[in-house]
């Protein structure tokens, strides 16, 4: 069955809290924006074109100062993957942990309807094999 185009799919509950926390914090979210804006096409497009420039038409000899600028910008955008992964680990801790506790739940309930179910045969077995008195 297809959901209806104005419905927004279910989303894991460990998703949505692990939003709503990072939402709460200013310095997270420029961490993620950072973070995603130098993974992208358009943060390599930037330095191409602005180390281009610098190198053949700023300065006489770009070297030593370029070289400081990118080992600085390394050294950050270093800093950025390193969140961007505790990130990723955060988030696939929340996940599993809340998949343990509701696989648990679901182990606990499946156990007490067996142990019922089981119970309910006997008592039924018992019924319908017990033999009726002669009087």
């Amino acid at each position: 069955m297809s959901q209806p185009s104005n419905q927004v799919p279910a989303r894991h509950p460990a998703v949505v809290r692990f939003h709503e926390v990072r939402g709460e914090s200013l310095q997270l979210r420029v961490a993620d924006w950072i973070t995603k804006f130098a993974g992208s096409m358009r943060f390599v497009y930037i330095h191409a074109i602005g180390f281009s420039i610098w190198m053949i038409w700023a300065e006489q000899s770009p070297w030593p100062t370029l070289t400081l600028v990118v080992s600085l910008e390394a050294i950050f955008l270093s800093t950025f993957v390193m969140i961007g992964q505790n990130r990723q680990a955060e988030f696939q801790q929340m996940k599993a942990d809340h998949d343990f506790n509701e696989q648990e739940l679901e182990l606990k309930t499946n156990t007490e309807l067996t142990r019922a179910i089981h119970e309910m045969t006997k008592e039924l077995h018992r019924r319908l094999l017990e033999t009726p008195d002669p009087k």
